[in-house]
């Protein structure tokens, strides 16, 4: 499991338009990784609409955001092309990277279990160490909460 104030792990992955984003190319910078289940469905659009709503806020404070998830590349570009999205989707289809933060588990719905993802958010300072973990994330504090920690 990891901690803040770990190392957080190397990624290599593609973006929405199929860019590679590495995250040793990030470093001397503030990153913020936010995992999330699924493109357009309802918590999580509404996740990445008051992300998008307060971009502005972000890039004030210099922090880069990433949304994850295991949807492929075709599915964010229409997710960020619908919503209009001003942040990169990176693709995570084998689930590795979210394996590596810990964020790909067991989960349940209407008493069915399943494999997915779960809403967690890492702020990474510039020297690519964890500053901050949020894990099982709220939708609607998400925000309010990594805004309070820039």
């Amino acid at each position: 499991m990891l901690a803040e104030s770990d190392a957080a792990p190397e990624f290599e992955l593609q973006n929405q338009d199929g860019e590679t984003v590495r995250l040793a190319d990030l470093k001397g910078k503030k990153v913020i990784l936010y995992f999330y289940p699924k493109d357009d469905t309802p918590g999580c659009t509404a996740q990445a609409c008051d992300i998008r709503d307060h971009y502005g806020e972000f890039k004030k404070r210099g922090a880069l955001i990433f949304g994850i998830s295991p949807d492929n590349v075709r599915s964010h570009k229409k997710f960020e092309e619908k919503y209009g999205l001003p942040f990169p989707l990176l693709a995570d289809e084998g689930h590795a990277i979210a394996e590596k933060y810990g964020v790909w588990g067991e989960k349940s719905m209407y008493g069915k279990k399943y494999m997915g993802v779960d809403r967690a958010t890492f702020v990474i300072d510039e020297k690519g160490r964890i500053a901050k973990i949020f894990p099982k994330v709220k939708p609607s504090e998400h925000v309010e909460q990594v805004l309070a920690v820039l």
